[in-house]
């Protein structure tokens, strides 16, 4: 029993010692982690985190309701897309055909009945959805153009010849580091910390910035920082007004926002929001940025954000993916954990994917083996219908 008394009585003084080191060298962050992720069960974030964080409100306005498919849901899904469905914990998963949808499909799990209307976390989609807010703000004249200085909106950058299109198309010169194992990572400062401001402009230039492709969280995040100082509004009311409400989004959405003063929107991840709105992008890119014949986002904008800045680096344009598959040109939204919206304007057909985990990267590919999965099954339900 003494023994007992001891152990326990040496290993709260371990913690105890452990959680002064960490607010003493600034690490306490990793103490919302450890109570976020290990302490409910995972691993790492998940897409239903978004309650253990501070966040505000994207309004909606008159919900406009996607049209169902005269054919909705009579289509069999195909045996290998259910499969992955079950390995990698897909929670939605619809097909969008001549704007209508024509597949949906939602899983029950233990604990949770997920349905149209669950949100769920959007990771790196966000960054699609902010490079859309910068082209916002480019229409309405806060911000010059693709090329004007990060240094104009924050002094630290003056020197710097980074651009607020280079945040955009990812090739900034950023010394970040995209780590989302290591918990000392600046990666995962971001998403924990309490003031995601001065985490950013911490970072220095360090590359030659508007030569290459490198993705980094940093970019975004540090973009929606220039949105907001250039606009003057909050993000998540800046969103509501320049897309949630235009788009007729059903259902308001959350932004998950860090712990300061300023509540800053974490503009590189954590929009909680659902399938069927997630989709709404979709479809305003493939219809070249009219929305019910009104120009909500200039078109010339849109058609840059999913073409290819760099020929060598033709896996991204400005803030979307691309791809060629099946000799295709397609565009994505795409999360950490296998988040997609596949646009593939030449069909008009949206893919949208929301779960748990994705696959393996294919060799020689920037996508993980699940999005052509994805992207060929789809076409193979089609084929039947």
């Amino acid at each position: 029993m003494k023994f007992i008394k001891k152990f326990f009585k040496g290993f709260i003084s371990i913690i105890i010692l452990l959680v002064v080191i960490a607010y003493i060298t600034d690490y306490e962050y990793i103490l919302k982690g450890v109570r976020v992720v290990y302490m409910t069960g995972h691993v790492t974030a998940y897409i239903d985190d978004y309650p253990y964080f501070e966040n505000e409100e994207v309004a909606n306005g008159t919900p406009q309701p996607w049209p169902l498919h005269k054919a909705y849901n009579t289509t069999k899904i195909t045996p290998k897309l259910q499969e992955t469905h079950n390995k990698l914990g897909t929670v939605a998963f619809m097909i969008i055909k001549n704007d209508s949808i024509w597949h949906e499909q939602y899983t029950e799990e233990d604990e949770i009945v997920y349905g149209p209307t669950s949100q769920t976390n959007s990771f790196s989609m966000a960054k699609s959805i902010t490079s859309a807010l910068l082209g916002k703000a480019i229409q309405e004249g806060y911000i010059e153009s693709l090329d004007q200085p990060l240094g104009d909106f924050f002094e630290q950058y003056k020197e710097a010849k980074t651009t607020v299109g280079d945040l955009s198309s990812m090739s900034s010169g950023l010394d970040w580091e995209e780590s989302y194992t290591s918990p000392f990572s600046v990666t995962a400062r971001a998403y924990y910390d309490d003031d995601l401001a001065e985490t950013i402009l911490n970072q220095k230039v360090t590359e030659t910035p508007g030569t290459s492709f490198k993705y980094l969280s940093g970019n975004t995040q540090l973009l929606g920082m220039v949105i907001e100082k250039a606009t003057g509004k909050k993000l998540p009311v800046y969103l509501s007004e320049s897309f949630w409400k235009p788009l007729g989004m059903e259902q308001s959405a959350l932004w998950q926002v860090d712990d300061s003063e300023n509540r800053l929107a974490k503009t590189y991840c954590c929009i909680a929001s659902n399938a069927r709105d997630f989709a709404k992008f979709g479809k305003l890119y493939k219809d070249h940025g009219k929305w019910n014949g009104k120009q909500i986002l200039d078109a010339s904008f849109v058609s840059k954000s999913i073409q290819p800045r760099f020929p060598e680096d033709d896996m991204y344009g400005y803030g979307f993916w691309l791809s060629d598959h099946k000799n295709k040109d397609i565009f994505v939204m795409r999360g950490i954990l296998g988040q997609y919206v596949i646009t593939i304007p030449e069909d008009n057909l949206i893919i949208v994917r929301l779960g748990h985990k994705r696959g393996n990267f294919v060799s020689g590919a920037s996508f993980t083996e699940d999005f052509f999965i994805y992207v060929d099954e789809a076409y193979a339900m089609l084929e039947k219908s």
